[in-house]
């Protein structure tokens, strides 16, 4: 819960009580270019539920980075609002958001973001030190999120001795390591090939089969059909929201 309550609705148990996620209401994002104005958003609703498989699609342009910028509280709306986890994000400071971040976001890059010289162990281990886990608790649970993706034998090595996809592992480890309220991939597959890309794929199924709330950005309409639900975004708003029948 907040350490403020700024509002009656800073914090809504309901939505909690309902196994509610993310909640988007009326979200836009503007930028100022000189005198003109871009809407990247342009009232977004959403509702995502605790253990859904969610894509979101979108062409270049579309406001899917945005969208997804805006989920991970890397970016602020310019209007509407955002619950996540039942916390009005718009009401916190840059201390509680990077705190949200930490706690109840896992990010999985295309990039994969390693730190080069570090092990997998210590890559993993990164989110914990930034929330003050105790070094022994920490190295218990690194280990424990990189057996959870079956690297096990590869804790030691640094990213340059991984493969694509291996490296992919260790930053869906540790995305994971903090047990997040969701786990938020963009375009997870877009520097692996085919078959590492279908591995990586097949590990997000088997988190998701175990509980973990999934949300992928991706323009690959192939890699969208493995979710649950495909959100299509474009010119900054849903177009379509669909369940996926497998």
């Amino acid at each position: 819960m907040p350490t403020h309550t700024v509002s009656p609705d800073s914090y809504r148990q309901d939505l909690v009580d309902q196994g509610i996620a993310i909640q988007t209401e009326d979200i836009w994002k503007t930028y100022e270019m000189g005198a003109e104005k871009l809407h990247a958003l342009r009232g977004i609703n959403v509702i995502i539920h605790r253990g859904e498989y969610v894509a979101i699609m979108g062409p270049s342009g579309s406001g899917k980075s945005t969208l997804m910028n805006v989920i991970g509280c890397l970016d602020s709306p310019t209007s509407g609002k955002y619950w996540l986890a039942g916390r009005l994000v718009n009401e916190l400071d840059d201390d509680e958001l990077a705190y949200i971040r930490n706690k109840e976001i896992g990010f999985v890059f295309q990039t994969f973001n390693l730190l080069p010289r570090a092990t997998a162990l210590h890559n993993v281990e990164l989110p914990l030190i930034y929330s003050g886990t105790s070094s022994e608790e920490r190295l218990a649970k690194a280990k424990r999120a990189l057996q959870a993706v079956d690297l096990g034998d590869r804790m030691q090595h640094k990213p340059n001795e991984l493969s694509g996809g291996q490296r992919q592992r260790v930053a869906i480890a540790r995305a994971l390591v903090n047990s997040p309220s969701i786990v938020l991939a963009d375009e997870p597959t877009g520097n692996l090939d085919t078959k590492t890309g279908d591995e990586i794929m097949a590990l997000f199924a088997r988190l998701h089969a175990e509980g973990n709330t999934i949300i992928l950005v991706t323009h690959e309409n192939d890699i969208a059909q493995r979710a649950n639900r495909i959100i299509h975004v474009r010119d900054g708003k849903v177009e379509s929201d669909l369940s996926v029948k497998h």
